[in-house]
């Protein structure tokens, strides 16, 4: 596709986002214990997480002909295609269902095994985060770029832990401490999505986490690289997207933060 055929798109889609973003925003704080779902071990959905999904679905599917649909919450057939969309309609569940506000929505659109348009709603500050592929980032359509800072021990960094509390190791304990003594701090506030987007618009130094899905790093990964950040997996390489391990960082910060995501490694 085109840079104007991928703007077009774009501008199809950000109404859709919009109005999925006002519909859970106005059930903040209203959804009961009795309608939360326990999907696994600290992993919760509400009717929201799905209608949301379905809205986004059905604002989504005129855009492209014949695109697939890779979602959190299945409500529809999930599939690869040409085009993918790939979504997470509401990426920090547990904070939305606890009333912390910081939770978003997040649209990917996947051609030839590379993301190429995304899009991240920051649903309770109206912020919404959008990249095309080799086009820049942008937050509510003006420009952003990641940390200029040079000094490592100037940054934060933003990480999350997963809901497999197996899963959570020795080397993730090590890897805190070193990046508790190395830099200004770490934060793990609940929204991948979100914390890709801030080192997008240079809040974070960098941002690292496994046992995601596609949904969770689709688009902010790209939002990541068009504001000139880069993104691996936990070694460095490129194989991020459907491993479940990513690592973004301003490229400043990449060979500070290698060493430790690298022990991270089963």
């Amino acid at each position: 596709m085109t840079k104007p055929d991928l703007e077009k798109i774009l501008e199809g889609v950000l109404p859709v986002v919009s109005s999925v973003a006002a519909f859970i925003k106005s059930h903040f704080a209203t959804v009961k214990s009795d309608e939360i779902i326990e999907k696994s071990v600290n992993s919760l959905v509400s009717y929201v997480d799905q209608t949301s999904e379905e809205r986004l679905i059905q604002g989504l599917t005129p855009l492209i002909k014949n695109a697939g649909f890779i979602t959190e919450e299945a409500m529809t057939v999930q599939q690869m295609r040409d085009y993918t969309w790939i979504i997470d309609p509401l990426d920090g569940t547990t904070n939305f269902l606890y009333e912390i506000p910081h939770f978003s929505i997040s649209v990917a659109l996947y051609f030839n095994q590379e993301v190429i348009l995304g899009v991240v709603c920051d649903v309770m500050r109206d912020e919404i985060f959008t990249a095309i592929q080799g086009h820049g980032a942008q937050c509510n359509q003006q420009p952003i770029h990641i940390s200029q800072k040079t000094s490592f021990q100037e940054v934060v960094i933003g990480t999350g832990f997963t809901y497999k509390p197996d899963k959570i190791t020795d080397a993730h304990m090590v890897a805190l401490k070193d990046i508790l003594l190395k830099t200004r701090g770490i934060r793990r506030i609940g929204s991948a999505a979100l914390d890709l987007c801030y080192v997008a618009k240079g809040i974070f130094g960098a941002f690292y986490e496994d046992q995601l899905n596609a949904w969770d790093i689709a688009a902010g990964a790209l939002i990541v690289q068009e504001a000139g950040g880069v993104v691996s997996d936990y070694s460095g390489g490129n194989n991020w997207l459907f491993t479940g391990e990513i690592l973004a960082s301003a490229p400043q910060f990449r060979e500070d933060m290698l060493p430790i995501t690298a022990r991270l490694k089963p």
